[in-house]
């Protein structure tokens, strides 16, 4: 991708992200005590949430690559095959026990640093850090 090809793309990530903050601090997804409650299954509105999440992905998956040729800033739209390997599902379970323990998801905890919910900053640190540790361990194989 040539550099001046980059800047649209860089604006579009960055509104995304924006966006998709904003949805998180807006659904009440930044407070742990929320994800708590829900965890527990005592309020279930983070299900609508969730909800509309999964629609989003359907419709980026599986419709708008069958009403346009190609991507708005690529050359083609890529496969996500699951492959349920040992390292997805080993992940997947740590995912889960971290969000268990914490209350926060990744992009909740971002995006809640971004609302002043500063506590959420030993979440950053350990999800920094398991990346770390994540590329350090695929480097060696």
């Amino acid at each position: 991708m040539k550099h001046r090809d980059s800047l649209p793309l860089l604006v579009s990530a960055l509104a995304a992200g924006g966006l998709f903050g904003f949805g998180l601090a807006l659904s009440g997804m930044v407070k742990p005590e929320v994800i708590f409650q829900f965890l527990l299954l005592r309020d279930f509105g983070l299900m609508l949430v969730m909800l509309g999440a999964a629609c989003t992905v359907m419709v980026a998956y599986k419709v708008i690559p069958r009403v346009m040729d190609k991507p708005v800033f690529g050359k083609s739209f890529g496969t996500h095959p699951l492959q349920p390997t040992r390292r997805v599902i080993v992940g997947a379970v740590v995912f889960g026990i971290g969000w268990g323990i914490s209350g926060v998801c990744p992009g909740p905890a971002i995006a809640g640093l971004g609302v002043g919910n500063w506590p959420v900053l030993y979440v950053v640190a350990g999800l920094l850090l398991g990346a770390w540790l994540e590329g350090r361990l695929t480097h060696r194989e």
